[in-house]
This record gives structure tokens, sequence and C-alpha cells, in this order.
């Protein structure tokens, strides 16, 4: 098992690029995945719990160590529990839960070589399975981010004029970066195939979020907003026999990707955790589930340089539509994202049948989040 995040990928860069293309001819694409966090910390624990932050605990840049190891069991812990070698090479430790890894270590974003690096770790699981030794193996590309990080963060703040200005020149650096991140995928997956891994292994590869380009002011990266830029993603699974070759445009969860990965390597699932949110993909890939709210959550700094340490933004998507609440100003937004894709148009007390019904859904999902609400009042 082989799980590849590239970490800032862009759905819309995604979905053009050759090299994604490609790959996608082997397996099952999914196009408009929905991150828990548009910022790494909260998705990838979402990702590797199949739960959302606010019952992990993980609902923060701040709350790594608040992981609720002992009621959700992370997407590696089922792995070495089953037999497998487990493997990572991530950016920091507060990114990933620990959990499970007989292997984690980190690299220097500003200086090592990932696909120097990531090729290495192939050819070490390639000596495992000459051993008949299962293996579960993370490789985190981080390139999109650390180029991010000294182009725009920086440099700019959320409200810095220069940036949102100069979208074109924004537009033109990021394609840069993700031509990199097309680069490293290509030699990944060269040195996969090379070592006749993809045979025997499921190949996973997802975005934990999306990077702005200047489309809205007060947000010149990402974690500051719940728009679609940032918090729609996508995920790619690659295993012959079990995930058939198809494009899949519904609305999906990256919480939804643990339970679809142990299903698809006969994990069962531990009845000794809490029962998750996520569930298996398998339905929506044979059309038996068509409808599946999403909620994203993130913490907008507002004028400070820090994010705060509860998340004080919450939307809920489901079938188009979109509810975001504000929470630090007690304002509330609505778009129809079939309409108004780039949500320009506020369609919030509109009289609009869905913001009530969005709103009651939210409210029921979300423990406590009514009370929250009502303190904002």
């Amino acid at each position: 098992m082989i799980f590849i995040t590239l970490d800032g990928a862009r759905f819309d860069r995604l979905s053009n690029s050759k090299v994604i293309k490609e790959l996608a001819k082997k397996g099952s694409c999914f196009t408009n995945v929905i991150t828990y966090s548009p910022y790494t910390i909260g998705a990838m624990h979402a990702i590797f719990s199949g739960e959302y932050g606010f019952r992990t605990g993980v609902n923060s840049y701040w709350s790594t160590y608040r992981f609720k190891h002992d009621r959700y069991k992370t997407l590696t812990e089922y792995f070495h529990d089953a037999g497998y070698k487990t493997y990572g090479d991530s950016i920091n430790e507060l990114v990933l839960p620990k959990q499970g890894f007989d292997e984690l270590k980190y690299h220097d974003e500003d200086k090592d070589d990932l696909i120097v690096r990531h090729v290495k770790l192939i050819n070490k699981m390639k000596s495992l399975v000459q051993q008949n030794q299962k293996f579960f193996l993370y490789l985190h590309y981080s390139n999109i981010h650390t180029n991010i990080k000294h182009a725009v963060l920086k440099p700019y703040n959320n409200f810095s004029e220069e940036y949102f200005k100069n979208r074109n020149i924004n537009e033109k650096k990021y394609d840069e970066y993700f031509e990199c991140a097309e680069n490293y995928l290509k030699n990944i997956m060269k040195q996969i195939n090379k070592n006749g891994l993809e045979k025997n292994s499921m190949v996973v590869i997802v975005s934990d979020h999306g990077i702005s380009v200047g489309e809205k002011f007060g947000e010149r990266a990402y974690g500051a907003f719940c728009y679609d830029y940032t918090i729609r993603t996508f995920g790619l699974f690659i295993k012959e026999g079990i995930f058939p070759i198809k494009k899949i445009d519904i609305q999906t969860r990256s919480i939804d990707f643990l339970p679809t990965i142990l299903q698809a390597c006969n994990i069962s699932q531990d009845e000794n955790y809490e029962k998750i949110s996520g569930k298996t993909l398998q339905r929506i890939i044979e059309g038996k589930d068509t409808i599946r709210s999403a909620i994203t959550e993130t913490g907008n700094p507002q004028k400070s340089n820090r994010p705060p340490k509860e998340p004080n933004i919450v939307s809920i998507r489901k079938e188009g539509w979109k509810l975001i609440l504000n929470l630090f100003d007690k304002s509330q937004e609505l778009y129809n994202l079939h309409n108004d894709p780039n949500e320009e148009h506020n369609l919030i007390n509109d009289n609009n049948i869905n913001e009530e019904r969005l709103f009651d859904e939210l409210m029921d999902l979300y423990p406590n989040l009514r009370e929250k609400w009502m303190k904002k009042i």
C-alpha cells in the first residue's frame, strides 16, 4: 500500500493535469472531494482517522497533540495490526498521527530532494516484497507548500493589496510549482512500476487542500476561509481488480478515504474504537450512494498573524449548495455552486429553502455547534 499526498495541489490543476489524466486510466478518480480542513494538519488527521476534527480533537493548527488516539484508530495502526511494515516520510511531526508507524521520518523541505529521498524508500519496499513482507508507505510531497511559504506567506499577509492585484503573476508562479509536483509524481510512479510494486500494491494519490491564487481578499494562501479553491480536492485509487477505471464527479469527503482503503485491503474496522463518519467510496463507485454532506471548518486569523486555537468558520456542502457560518462576526453565506462556482453571490436571507435545510443538518451533525453559534449572538 502506497499513499501519496500532494500538499497544496489545487483541484482545477489536477483536473487538467496530463500526468493525472494518464494515471486516471488505471483506476478510480474522485474529482470532487471535500477536505475537512483547508490546511494540512487538520486535513491529514481527518484522512488518517476517517473522522472530522471536531470529534477527534484535531480542529486547529495547535491541536495535533489533542488527537484522541484511544478513541480513533489511525490508517497506519490498521495496517500495522494487520501485519504490515509501516513506513512514512512527512514534512514535520505535526502533520500526521504517529501511531502505528514502524518508522516515520521527516524531510527538510528546503533542502531535501524528495524524488531521490522517496525513490530510496520505494526501493526499500521492493526488498520487503521480496521477503514476502507486506508494507504500508506514506509519502508527503511538500514542495508546493514550501514554494508558497517563501513566495507568498512570508512576504505578504492576508490583506496585502500587492498580492491580490497581481493574480496573473500568482497563477503563473503556482503553475510552475504544480509542474514540479507533476514531475515528482511521474518519477515516483515510474519507480513504483519499475520495481513491480503496482502489480501487488494499491496506490492512493490525494491532495490535502488547495491554495489561493488571489481569489478572495483576506486569504493569500489557505486556512482563512472555506471556499472551494481550498476545500475541494481529489483522490485517485489504483488497484487492478478492485478500483475500476472511472471518473467520479459526485461529491465525496476526504474522511471517506480510510474506510475505502480498509475495505479494499480486506481489513475490518475495529469495533473497539468509535464509529467513524467516513464511509467507503465503493458504494459511490457502484452508483448506490449519490449524496453525502461534507463539513469543513477553519480558523480565520483576521487581523492577527496567528490562527486562533479554535475554529471560527464552519461550512456544510451538499448537492451543489454551501452554507458558511462565520462565528467570529455571526455572518452567514449561502452559495448555489452550480450557478455560482466562484462563490460571488451570497444568497443568504433570500428565503431560499436550502438555507434552513443546511443549517439544521449542520447543527445535527456537529455536536455543540448550536451552542457555539448562539454564544455569538
